[in-house]
């Protein structure tokens, strides 16, 4: 990959965002869109074409033993790619889930705290500001490390099949 500076990833990011609301704005109902069919898509994948802003108060919040996540998005965007987003507030010295491989690929985006990133076995500290990118089918975890809950965005990209 090649290096994505901060102005790169805050573009794609809001990019992002804006496609997964505009989904919601078309059925007046959050996370929910009508069922399209395409070239590769399966009937129950929602295709996130249209733009549109989501505020961040206005995310449905689901508390973990861990902390809480707000859903963003989940689909197939036009050009076939499925996007799935998620913000998470992290406790300290917590870790959403052991360290793990998945065949889609992951661009974390860190909004404030300390994380330490496995990397494929090896420690990297990041702090706010910091992006990772958790590429497909290697060993990643994250744990946070400081004092204070951690927050950050998740974008996976890919499919699992």
């Amino acid at each position: 990959m090649n290096s994505l500076n901060r102005r790169d990833l805050c573009i794609a990011l809001s990019s992002f965002a804006a496609l997964a609301a505009s989904a919601r704005a078309q059925t007046g109902e959050p996370g929910t869109k009508p069922e399209i069919m395409g070239p590769g898509l399966s009937s129950s994948e929602k295709v996130l074409n249209e733009q549109h802003a989501i505020r961040f108060e206005d995310l449905p919040v689901k508390k973990t033993a861990n902390g809480e996540t707000r859903p963003v998005m989940q689909g197939v965007l036009p050009t076939g790619e499925s996007v799935e987003m998620h913000e998470t507030s992290l406790l300290p010295g917590h870790m959403p889930h052991p360290a793990h491989k998945h065949r889609h690929s992951e661009i974390m985006c860190i909004r404030e705290g300390t994380l330490e990133f496995e990397n494929d076995g090896k420690p990297e500290r990041v702090g706010p500001g910091g992006v990772v990118f958790a590429a497909s089918n290697v060993m990643h975890g994250l744990k946070n490390i400081g004092d204070t809950p951690a927050q950050y965005f998740v974008i996976a990209i890919g499919r699992e099949s």
